[in-house]
């Protein structure tokens, strides 16, 4: 666990018990919605298409931002290595060495064969969600 007295920033897990609030769409952002969340004094805010999206990605902040705060927390990618979302496209995570370059994640645009990349960042606006499995 973490040590809450050594932190000026709360852990990230904080942030998921917290209700998030959801702000209007600006004007120049189209349906895009807005989901900010509050421990005082600190506050994240996340993009998406969808409520739900919005949140993860708001939590995905709160990630980034307790790194910045603690150089050795390894932030944990919202998806796993390979799965399918529920659109029926597959997404394969990029070897470390290369996401620099490439984006996260790499996927096959619809009816076509040419690969794509996206960041994870891209993928919770777009409110990318993984598929259940048949094991579900």
């Amino acid at each position: 666990m973490y040590d809450a007295e050594r932190s000026a920033y709360p852990h990230p897990d904080d942030f998921k018990v917290m209700r998030p609030e959801y702000l209007d769409p600006e004007e120049d952002s189209g349906d895009e919605v807005r989901a900010s969340i509050t421990v005082a004094p600190f506050r994240v805010e996340g993009r998406s298409m969808t409520r739900a999206g919005a949140r993860r990605a708001a939590l995905y902040e709160a990630q980034k931002t307790y790194r910045n705060y603690h150089p050795s927390h390894r932030i944990p990618s919202p998806y796993p290595d390979a799965f399918t979302d529920l659109e029926g496209t597959e997404w394969t995570r990029v070897k470390a060495s290369q996401r620099g370059d490439l984006g996260d994640y790499q996927f096959l645009l619809e009816g076509d064969d040419e690969e794509d990349y996206a960041d994870i960042e891209q993928m919770l606006a777009w409110d990318i969600r993984v598929a259940p499995s048949d094991d579900d």
